[in-house]
Order: structure tokens, then C-alpha cells, then sequence
């Protein structure tokens, strides 16, 4: 990888979602400052695809239950723009959102022997959607495993709670 296989600019369209609550904004917020930090981000060669150099700008939004990933150069020049589906993601995020609200509920009233507990349990499911993405990601897209778990909150963020 080259020091220019990264992103610049991460960027959430949210356009037609219910505005989000201050713990997803919150989360939004650190994942892309993390992500903008340090990341591992370089496009695979496709037929038909011109590679630019990067860095990359990445605008991620939703569209009829897929990912867009909307990938310009750093100068706004839109390289490419793919879909990925989120059914095979779906059962992790919605245990995500499960185990992250006993988590918040942990943090309330739990000692903190448990919160670790829960907590844990937290970060292993997500560590498990984020390998997954990586792995969807493949012959597209080559992230890191920290760059992987920065797009999987974002990812998730896109998503509604029920």
C-alpha cells in the first residue's frame, strides 16, 4: 500500500433518514475523526475502472436496503460509485443495536465488573460486522481491520434503530 491509498474525506448523506439521535451523531462523529486519522483505503482494479491515485473522498448513504459508496479523488472527481448490499450484514447490525442498548442500559444501573462484561460482548459483535464488511468489501476495496470497524459504525449509523 502506498501512503496515497487512504481517505482524505469522509462524508454521511442522510438525505430522506430521520434525523439521528445525539448518541448515533456522537458516534458518526468519532468514527469518521478516527477514520480520518489513520485508514487503509485503496481501490482494487476493475475493467472499465480508471484508477486515480488517491487520496479518496467517500461519501457513504443508503439506497433501496444497499451501501452507496460514492469515491471521488481529492479534488472531487467522482472515480466510482458501487452498492453493497446490507442483507447479508442485517443480522449483525440488528444484534449491534441489541447489545449496544443493554450496554447503555448496563451503563445506567450495572456495577462496572458487568458493564466490562457487556461491553465485551459489544465489541466482539462488532469486530464480527466489521470483518464481514471487509470481507464484502473484497475485489472492490482493500481497508485495514481499524478502517473496517470505522465504516461498520458508519454503516450502522445509516440505519434506522428499531
Amino acid at each position: 500500500m502506498s501512503s496515497t491509498d487512504r481517505l482524505c474525506d469522509v462524508r454521511i448523506d442522510d438525505s430522506g433518514l430521520p434525523a439521528p439521535s445525539a448518541e448515533v451523531s456522537q458516534e458518526r462523529n468519532v468514527a469518521i475523526y478516527d477514520l480520518l486519522e489513520h485508514n487503509t483505503f485503496a481501490l482494487v482494479g476493475r475493467e472499465g475502472l480508471e484508477l486515480k491515485e488517491g487520496p479518496y473522498s467517500l461519501v457513504l448513504s443508503i439506497w433501496e436496503g444497499r451501501v452507496v459508496f460514492d469515491i471521488a479523488s481529492s479534488d472531487g472527481i467522482r472515480i466510482v460509485e458501487f452498492y453493497l448490499s446490507l442483507t447479508p450484514l442485517m443480522q449483525t447490525i440488528k444484534d449491534y443495536f441489541s447489545i449496544c442498548s443493554s450496554y447503555y442500559n448496563a451503563v445506567r444501573k450495572l456495577p462496572r465488573a458487568q458493564i466490562e462484561t457487556v461491553d465485551m460482548a459489544r465489541r466482539g459483535i462488532h469486530d464480527e460486522g466489521a470483518r464481514l464488511l471487509q470481507k464484502r468489501l473484497t475485489g472492490k476495496i482493500v481497508v485495514d481491520t481499524e478502517t473496517s470497524k470505522r465504516l461498520f459504525t458508519l454503516v450502522c449509523a445509516l440505519q434506522p434503530r428499531r
